[in-house]
């Protein structure tokens, strides 16, 4: 099951108004730090927070990561990361004194009472294919009152108002920017086209060096693999606590498991972090491993010890064509899904017009892209390049210059 709703959450939030209030009120009186910043990251130490704050702190920011579970304290301690919970009062305290405030998935990636006034970078979490912030319904539900148009309309108007404290968020095409701008409600100058951080990770260095080390990662967390094994990364999106329908059938695990055996070829299962679903193949076959964010916080630094990816509305797709690595696309509730959350264009311009609805269909392509993947792996390329401006490793780079722009002050600009 889902740990998070859109309903479930927005409900909290209403029931929090009194401490919004009260944070606010604090954060007049509270002075900023002229240099300190602080970190969250909703899926824990990783993606591109990671790579900004390798970025600021090689540079001589202050900073301090805001944790919000052990584990992530642990990872945080493990890598040399000053850090404190961003629940309780240090977490407020740390937060409403900081000039700078960076998250990757929204402000309870610190603490979401104290951000007012301060430079709030949001660096997102992928490049939006399904509709997201103020372009999507599915934002604005909630567990109370859930047909009320009176609480949507609160919702809407909180929303809102939250979004347009964020002065910097990076875009990494003009054609993404325009999808950020609307979801945000945010002005141009506020959505810069830099590239984004969490995707450096897939341009720097050789791609022989990205591949050698992504597979000793995969083996590491997954379990070992020969050189020859082919992986395969099945990677769905989040159903706002319902239901996955792509989970296989016996007769489709079946299936799967011929190819992939014919192949000499692993599956590995991404679920969605807010989300998860029943993914066993009988007889808990070895070709079928998971590969969850409680082994892997960020899957990014990983594709490119993959051969093929399969999705259905994930940012993973958009990012593939950097390795580049082929796509194959799975989508059984197509319809279902673009009523309630939309997409932004067509979807076959994105997964082409031979996308599946089952995986009886996806077995036949897999089978096809396993032996021959130069077609699928030019599309990859082809769609990344239509929404990814850089590919230099230096998004991160760009990003910081921006946010030291906008704090004024030349501490360690490029």
């Amino acid at each position: 099951m889902a740990s998070f709703s859109f309903g479930a959450g927005n409900a909290r939030k209403l029931l929090s108004i009194p401490l919004y209030a009260a944070g606010g009120l604090l954060t007049r009186l509270i002075p900023r730090s002229r240099d300190q910043w602080v970190f969250g990251c909703a899926v824990g130490i990783a993606d591109g927070a990671l790579a900004l704050w390798e970025e600021a702190t090689a540079r001589g920011e202050r900073a301090v990561w805001l944790v919000g579970t052990e584990g992530e304290a642990r990872e945080a301690e493990r890598r040399g990361i000053p850090h404190v919970r961003k629940t309780g009062l240090r977490g407020f305290w740390c937060t409403a004194r900081a000039r700078v405030v960076v998250v990757t998935h929204g402000f309870g990636d610190v603490n979401r009472y104290a951000v007012a006034g301060a430079v709030i970078v949001q660096l997102w979490h992928g490049i939006p294919l399904k509709r997201i912030g103020l372009d999507s319904a599915e934002t604005l539900r909630s567990g109370i009152l859930p047909d009320s148009r009176v609480v949507r309309g609160m919702l809407r108007r909180m929303y809102a108002g939250a979004t347009r404290r964020i002065r910097i968020l990076p875009a990494a095409s003009h054609l993404v920017r325009g999808r950020l701008e609307s979801a945000f409600g945010l002005p141009a100058e506020h959505v810069p086209v830099t590239g984004e951080p969490r995707v450096d990770v897939l341009s720097r260095g050789t791609a022989d060096q990205r591949r050698r080390h992504a597979r000793a990662v995969i083996d590491q967390v997954a379990g070992p693999l020969s050189d020859d094994t082919r992986v395969v990364l099945y990677a769905p999106t989040w159903r706002d606590g319902a239901p996955d329908p792509a989970v296989p059938s016996e007769d489709e695990w079946r299936a799967i498991l011929d190819v992939l055996e014919r192949n000499r070829a692993v599956l590995l299962v991404r679920s969605h972090p807010l989300g998860a679903g029943e993914y066993r193949p009988p007889n808990g076959a070895d070709r079928v491993r998971a590969l969850g964010s409680d082994l892997v916080a960020d899957v990014t630094p990983l594709l490119p010890g993959m051969d093929v990816l399969i999705t259905d509305y994930s940012s993973l797709a958009f990012d593939a064509g950097l390795v580049p690595l082929p796509v194959l696309f799975l989508a059984p509730d197509l319809a279902e899904y673009r009523a309630r959350r939309g997409l932004y264009g067509r979807y076959a311009d994105v997964a082409g017009e031979d996308w599946a609805p089952s995986w009886t269909q996806i077995c036949r392509q897999l089978e096809d892209v396993l032996h021959a993947p130069a077609e699928r792996t030019a599309r990859s390329f082809a769609l990344s390049e239509r929404v990814h401006a850089y590919r230099d490793g230096r998004n991160t780079q760009r990003v910081y210059r921006a946010i030291r722009a906008a704090v004024g002050a030349p501490r360690g600009v490029l």
